[in-house]
């Protein structure tokens, strides 16, 4: 809910923080005396667009804070997550505003965009008036508060998951198909490469075998020479480690040990014998020559740049290439047997898509006599509410399902319905609104609401029925209502009076009536004008005491 709301060098505010709480709030207050600066000043915290004309004269810059008591679990968590922004309870929403009209926007001290202010300032409240649009007169959120109000969530995520599916399989399809239909048009060129790969044979890791034996027959010469000089070197240390062996032999059992170690190098210098000669012999009998290398390594480069491949990609290229000609045979069978997926999953994606509209259709049916029941006693008894469900052509389909979904009004008896924003007057509307809002109660994440003289044009007992409304509303969501209803007012649990002082600069102060007779005093006002009579208090006192009647029988 929101906690508090401090605002500095709006308009007519100097500075000024309201502690709020929880059920149903009342602002009231004569014309003039600030109550939509409050809004303005609220709607600026929760990232509506800045005007220039909102710093108080004089000023340079102004400031409104915003602070929330929600739950660890509110969507809004989730929100700033997606965004890398670390944030917790109590969230804070601060916005600055220069005389040029220039702002910026925080979160928990953390800089954030206006656009990601005004998305976290709608999951908190709902601002309802006489002329705002909100969510609820938007057609594209119907069908979340239908589905919300009553589709369970488990046959929604049944739907999401074989749209998905269908989808995937259909673009998997098309995929194939175009991939199919190119490698026909290309067959010729597939096949003559295909031929060119097997003749040419390539091998994994063949680039760097090539080159090393490259480099080494490009040093041959050198290399012989080497080896022959380490060949005869050795011959010449065995000639000398035999004489060596030879002279210690009449030493007998004493030069055993000696004989031992002269035998144990001399396996050495056989062993290396054997390497050199080994070695060259890999190079004097190489099957290579350094022209035919250096053919070789052009060509294998040369079906790489054609392939846009490395040269040890190659055989894998020759894979893909055989693949591509062997789906080209049987693309046929291929391509129907993908059909069919993409048929059944149709047909699935369908089937679950047509059992939600049946669960939609019955929650519609119930959603509008409700609403209809809340109509009547805020005197539009003779409205109509419907929530239309259309279906969608087919390319318009998606997770959601197949359905168009509309709330729909008719104001007068024998009206074509129409939509909410487009035919209802202010004052309608805003009714409504509160009709709709009693029956969504439970319905979406904002946990508090703020109505703007839901009250216009009407008065008594329509009046006495807003105000109940919105206390029952109050039972399950933090209300905020600006009135110039008494009986309205009475209903609160909490009562704000909103007034504007002073001579040359003006200034608005708001005063929290927590005495029974301060509540008594503001109502009486109401109902009476500037003086204030003693029927008006005592009228007054009736509708507090009617206030605790109705709360004693919830």
């Amino acid at each position: 809910m929101l906690a508090s709301l401090s605002i500095k060098n709006i308009v007519l505010i100097d500075q000024l923080v309201i502690d709020f709480r929880g059920q149903l709030s009342a602002l009231t207050g004569e014309t003039g005396a600030g109550k939509s600066i409050l809004l303005d000043s609220l709607g600026l915290a929760l990232g509506a667009r800045s005007d220039a004309g909102l710093v108080r004269r004089g000023e340079e810059k102004a400031i409104v804070t915003a602070e929330f008591d929600i739950a660890p679990d509110h969507a809004v968590f989730s929100l700033l997550e997606e965004q890398d922004i670390e944030a917790e309870t109590p969230l804070i929403l601060r916005r600055a505003l220069t005389k040029d009209g220039r702002s910026k926007a925080y979160i928990n001290d953390q800089s954030v965009s206006a656009g990601l202010l005004k998305q976290v300032g709608a999951l908190l409240v709902e601002i309802h008036g006489q002329f705002d649009t909100h969510s609820m007169l938007d057609a594209k959120h119907h069908r979340g508060l239908l589905d919300e109000y009553g589709t369970p969530v488990n046959e929604r995520e049944v739907l999401s998951t074989n749209w998905v599916d269908w989808k995937e399989k259909r673009e998997s399809f098309e995929s194939k198909k175009a991939a199919m239909l190119k490698a026909r048009e290309d067959e010729e060129y597939l096949r003559n490469a295909l031929e060119d790969l097997d003749r040419l044979a390539p091998e994994s890791g063949e680039e760097e075998k090539l080159s090393s034996l490259r480099e080494r027959l490009m040093k041959r010469e050198q290399f012989l020479e080497g080896l022959n000089t380490a060949s005869a070197g050795i011959e010449e240390i065995e000639n000398l480690m035999g004489g060596v062996w030879r002279a210690i032999d009449p030493l007998g059992g004493e030069g055993s040990a000696i004989q031992t170690a002269v035998d144990a190098a001399n396996a050495e210098l056989q062993e290396a014998s054997s390497q050199i000669a080994s070695t060259l012999s890999d190079i004097e009998n190489s099957e290579y020559s350094l022209t035919e290398i250096d053919d070789r390594l052009f060509t294998l480069k040369n079906q790489a740049r054609k392939h846009d491949c490395s040269i040890d990609d190659l055989p894998e290229k020759r894979e893909e290439i055989a693949q591509l000609l062997n789906g080209i045979e049987s693309q046929d069978d291929t391509l129907n047997q993908l059909e069919k997926d993409v048929q059944i999953a149709r047909q699935t994606y369908i089937e679950s898509a047509e059992k939600i509209r049946n669960i939609r259709e019955k929650a519609a049916a119930k959603m509008a006599d409700l609403v209809m029941k809340e109509l009547a006693p805020l005197k539009l008894d003779k409205a109509r509410f419907i929530v239309g469900i259309e279906s969608k052509e087919e390319g318009a389909w998606n997770e959601h399902g197949m359905d168009a979904i509309q709330f729909l009004i008719a104001t007068n008896p024998g009206a074509e319905p129409g939509p909410l924003a487009k035919v209802a007057s202010g004052g309608e509307m805003a009714r409504f609104m509160l009709a709709l809002k009693v029956v969504l109660a439970e319905v979406g994440a904002a946990g508090t609401l703020v109505f703007d003289e839901v009250d216009t044009g009407i008065g008594g007992a329509t009046a006495s029925a807003v105000g109940e409304r919105l206390a029952r509303l109050a039972a399950s969501r933090q209300i905020l209502v600006v009135t110039h209803s008494p009986q309205v007012a009475a209903m609160a649990a909490h009562h704000w009076i909103v007034s504007k002082s002073g001579t040359d600069a003006m200034k608005t102060d708001i005063i929290a009536l927590s005495e029974h007779t301060q509540r008594q005093e503001e109502i009486a006002r109401m109902l009476s004008g500037a003086e204030i009579t003693s029927e008006a208090r005592a009228a007054a006192d009736k509708l507090l005491e009617y206030k605790s009647v109705k709360k004693s029988a919830a």
